[in-house]
């Protein structure tokens, strides 16, 4: 390994992304195990004051109730958000910006039969529609299109959790299908607080990194970090490896893992351990239903029963929205239809293959401009096949024409020519329960849309 030598073991890497099956670890699965097995072995006034520590917010009311069902009754979807809060202390790490701000989101999928857990990571730069909101200083904001992490800032406008976290469940919920059952916010000082509480974490940038943005001037090769040498190594972007959110992602992931191996090994010391739990609880803000030891506990106990090898880490399928967009160079948008497989499975309980997913979104990688539609009317409502089109040119697609079909139906319906499976594919898979139907009939070169009664723009994803 170029300016390192041998890496040791533990230690993180700058750039790499974690390839052995089963070494994946996610903040949730083990720093939440640590907190259990740290507060078995704490006095009940220490258990107490950690209790009083965790933030419960009451997100129920700003959800609204129009919102996806639980397709498998027992598993849950939990929502985890690294909270960027540019407020008080957090101020130095950035000007001009919305004072709440999500600097990582992830969803926890765990099933009925707590057999195996998925961990999806959604980019902060997922160009997605952002669900309407009530920003908390008594207005609303449209649903509009924007990085995915703006729904957090825009919930977030007055400074409380709970909006940020609302506005940031509703615009998942509507682009996944996925229901969130709870969410858990973990802010930027709790967490330079449980890795200075263990001593600093070991780290391996294969390159000196500077980057004043995230504050963080490092030499290359093994060393260990706390404090805002650590925040910074997590936060920093461009000045590492390819400069994506997709790498920072991989390097957040290592970080965590090791962050968690360190603080159960430190278990036996009374004084790092009490260091660290106050730090983890004094960071976390959740909805009321996890907002104590006791519920954290009993959720931590069920994925400490998760084999290694069946916890998932996956980023959703995606490319760079430049090949739909090409002034859009700094943004992604999700791979279709890949995308979609992935959170129906999540939906309804069933395990992803990462291999597969990974394997189908290198080999069947289909640009949305590449795919010609044409949409045809089949509803008898005036503007319908013109206002899917234009739903449909936002994200991307190439609309060669609009008409009315020669009857009216209330199924929507995709038909496509022999060469166009795969694009078709693409197409259907943004359309709830839309069907796609090879045609010897159909239009060479397109792929037909036929916009059926069914169908609710809102819910294109």
């Amino acid at each position: 390994m170029s300016g390192t030598g041998r890496r040791r073991a533990g230690a993180v890497g700058g750039g790499t992304r974690l390839t052995r099956r089963g070494r994946t670890v996610s903040w949730f699965a083990g720093g939440a195990a640590v907190l259990v097995l740290g507060v078995g072995g704490v006095g009940a006034w220490v258990y107490k004051d950690l209790d009083n520590n965790i933030t419960g917010a009451d997100v129920d009311g700003k959800l609204g109730g129009d919102r996806p069902v639980n397709l498998s009754p027992g598993s849950k979807n939990i929502m985890v958000v690294g909270s960027d809060s540019r407020d008080g202390a957090n101020a130095k790490y950035g000007k001009d910006l919305t004072t709440m701000q999500s600097d990582t989101l992830m969803v926890l999928h765990i099933p009925a039969n707590r057999e195996w857990a998925t961990v999806v990571s959604f980019p902060r730069d997922s160009w997605v529609e952002i669900a309407a909101c009530d920003k908390g200083d008594g207005s609303s904001s449209g649903p509009h299109l924007a990085k995915i992490n703006e729904a957090f800032a825009i919930g977030g406008t007055s400074g409380e959790v709970a909006g940020a976290a609302a506005c940031s469940i509703r615009t998942v919920e509507a682009n996944t299908g996925l229901r969130i059952d709870s969410f858990m916010s973990v802010d930027f000082q709790g967490f330079k607080g449980m890795v200075d509480a263990l001593e600093g974490i070991e780290v391996c940038p294969e390159q000196a990194i500077y980057d004043e943005n995230a504050l963080l001037d490092m030499k290359a090769g093994c060393q260990t970090v706390k404090g805002e040498t650590a925040l910074g190594y997590v936060r920093t972007r461009y000045a590492v490896g390819d400069g994506s959110d997709i790498g920072r992602i991989g390097r957040q992931q290592e970080f965590m893992e090791a962050l968690a191996a360190k603080a159960k090994s430190k278990l036996t010391s009374p004084t790092s351990l009490y260091d660290f739990l106050q730090s983890a609880t004094k960071s976390l803000t959740t909805d009321e239903d996890l907002a104590g030891i006791d519920p954290l506990y009993d959720l931590a106990s069920e994925l400490k029963g998760i084999p290694s090898d069946r916890l998932t880490f996956l980023t959703v399928p995606n490319y760079p929205r430049e090949a739909d967009v090409p002034a859009d160079k700094a943004n992604i948008v999700w791979q279709y239809p890949q995308a979609a497989d992935l959170f129906t499975s999540l939906a309804g309980d069933k395990e992803v293959d990462k291999k597969r997913l990974q394997a189908q979104a290198k080999n069947d990688l289909i640009y949305a401009s590449t795919v010609r539609v044409q949409v045809l009317n089949g509803t008898g409502v005036n503007g319908r096949a013109a206002a899917v089109a234009e739903k449909l040119r936002a994200a991307g697609f190439t609309v060669v024409g609009t008409g009315n079909a020669p009857e009216n139906t209330d199924a929507t319906t995709v038909a496509y020519p022999a060469d166009l499976t795969k694009q078709a594919k693409v197409l259907a898979s943004r359309l709830p329960d839309a069907k796609a139907t090879r045609s010897a009939d159909a239009a060479a070169g397109v792929v037909t849309l036929v916009v059926g009664s069914d169908l609710d723009l809102e819910k294109m994803r």
